[in-house]
């Protein structure tokens, strides 16, 4: 009783930081706007994610330059007065804002990342699509819903950008600067026409996609992209018309995408107590054994346990990368995989220490898949990459993580083995314990499929990612949480995932 009333104590404790902090959102990476390495002017051929065609969405030809509506658009841009709050504005976004997004995206996933607390019954409450503001706050941003967040994101967002090059291209209308050489640009220039202004479309994109998985920071997100639209204008890159049409493209775009989501399963991957039994059932007659939670009260349904069912965007078939079974508790390959367990356990050394709780990704953090799209974010601003070539990144990067937790998933509650502590009798972990059955391991699928593409588009960082990859698995074994076999299934499966996304990236025109 104690420990449920503390428990509670604690989760409105963190309730009364979740509202006070509504609006404190850390910035992330710092750098400076810088030239792009290339401009892709091609870049409206290449193949999009779910449009149709680059036109399906389509934008009204621009007004000449030469018009006296656009000379009142460039007269007013040129004559904005921009104060103190407008120069942060342009420094904090740069002229590379899906950047910003994708910590945005992160931060609010951390945010929401919050485990539901015990009614005082012992039941456990599950947060509402439906009555977001209700506690528990609509989303709990675990680990599947994350990756999910990320991939709806960047995908929307390259489909924005491509479409947007398309009719940059098409219609050729000049940036400000090139119009009028005495204009001062906030930013390294290009020779990238204006029309649409591809940061509007981001912005656009990114508020409408974000606002439908995060309800309740809908404000917030149309203050930050009406924050960045004028930004647009007070950096003297863009005139009105060049932000509206980028506008109406991107709410576009964010239309066809949030269709896919409404229908890709998410709505029935969390389960009833039934079915999430009947799960267990068929595991313990299918293979002999079972998970079951070791939390006191104890939640009596996993996280997502149908999460394996959703709509992949790459991977043809779970089936496809689903690993070989675990070991059978007690054979002599799971005795020495637990030998292992224990010989850490009360032994570590301060690095092994350090790696286990630099990986953690626990409640409060933006889990594995945000780790990653940090470090994919680092590399394009080391190579200097312009928004389209940005978003792909981000866009193969999350959809290979994605498929890699609906796979893992898939294994999760398809051999629903047990977690060491369930099994080992007496053995104590260094971090709690995910509630969710341990075959395969999380960390491994989602860092070798994100090592694997990102060692695609980045070769030269491959040995950096490989690395980063193996220390996220060996985490998991450093902290107590899976046995090494876990770890090694998922890294397999999850490369498997990497490059089957390495062939759609392939085949998308890009070079």
């Amino acid at each position: 009783m104690k420990t449920l009333k503390y428990t509670i104590f604690l989760i409105t404790l963190l309730t009364i930081i979740f509202v006070s902090c509504s609006k404190d959102y850390p910035t992330g990476s710092e750098f400076a706007p810088y030239s792009f390495s290339g401009i892709d002017q091609n870049g409206g051929n290449w193949k999009p994610i779910l449009l149709t065609s680059s036109e399906q969405i389509v934008i009204d030809a621009p007004m000449s330059t030469t018009s006296d509506t656009y000379k009142a658009e460039f007269e007013a841009m040129k004559s904005m007065i921009v104060n103190g709050e407008d120069q942060e504005a342009v420094a904090y976004w740069g002229n590379n804002p899906i950047i910003r997004w994708n910590e945005i995206a992160r931060d609010l996933a951390a945010k929401y990342n919050l485990t539901p607390a015990p009614n005082a019954d012992g039941t456990y409450p599950s947060p509402n699509a439906a009555n977001p503001n209700i506690y528990p706050y609509f989303p709990f941003a675990h680990p599947p819903y994350a990756c999910r967040a990320f991939a709806y994101l960047s995908t929307a967002q390259l489909d924005g950008m491509i479409a947007a090059w398309h009719y940059k291209y098409k219609y050729n209308r000049p940036a400000v600067y090139i119009t009028d050489k005495t204009i001062q640009a906030a930013y390294p220039t290009n020779d990238i026409p204006s029309y649409p202004s591809d940061g509007a479309v981001i912005a656009a994109v990114s508020r409408d996609i974000l606002s439908s998985l995060f309800p309740l920071e809908k404000q917030f997100l149309k203050e930050k992209a009406d924050e960045m639209n004028r930004t647009l204008l007070a950096a003297r890159i863009h005139v009105e018309s060049d932000i509206v049409a980028g506008d109406s493209l991107g709410r576009g775009i964010a239309k066809i995408f949030l269709k896919r989501a409404s229908t890709d399963g998410m709505s029935k991957a969390q389960v009833s107590k039934k079915v999430s039994d009947s799960l267990r059932a068929e595991a313990l007659a299918r293979f002999g054994w079972e998970w079951s939670n070791q939390e006191s009260p104890q939640r009596p349904v996993g996280i997502a346990p149908l999460y394996g069912k959703l709509k992949l965007w790459s991977v043809p078939n779970v089936e496809s990368v689903r690993p070989l079974p675990p070991p059978a508790p007690g054979s002599a390959e799971f005795n020495k995989a637990a030998d292992e367990l224990r010989s850490y356990e009360g032994n570590l050394t301060n690095e092994q220490r350090r790696i286990a709780n630099w990986w953690s990704d626990g409640l409060g953090t933006y889990t594995p898949p945000g780790h990653w799209n940090r470090f994919a974010t680092d590399n394009i601003i080391k190579y200097k990459m312009n928004p389209l070539r940005s978003a792909r990144v981000y866009a193969y990067l999350n959809m290979a993580i994605q498929d890699a937790g609906i796979s893992c998933w898939d294994a999760k509650y398809y051999y629903h083995y047990p977690r060491p502590i369930q099994v080992m009798n007496g053995f104590k972990t260094i971090l709690g314990t995910p509630n969710f059955p341990a075959y395969t391991s999380g960390h491994s699928t989602f860092s070798a499929a994100a090592a694997t593409l990102l060692s695609h588009i980045f070769p030269a960082e491959k040995t950096q990612f490989d690395k980063m990859a193996h220390e996220a698995s060996e985490s998991r074994i450093y902290g107590g949480i899976h046995f090494r076999f876990d770890c090694e299934a998922g890294l397999e499966s999850g490369t498997k995932v990497g490059e089957f996304t390495i062939q759609k990236a392939i085949a998308d025109g890009a070079k």
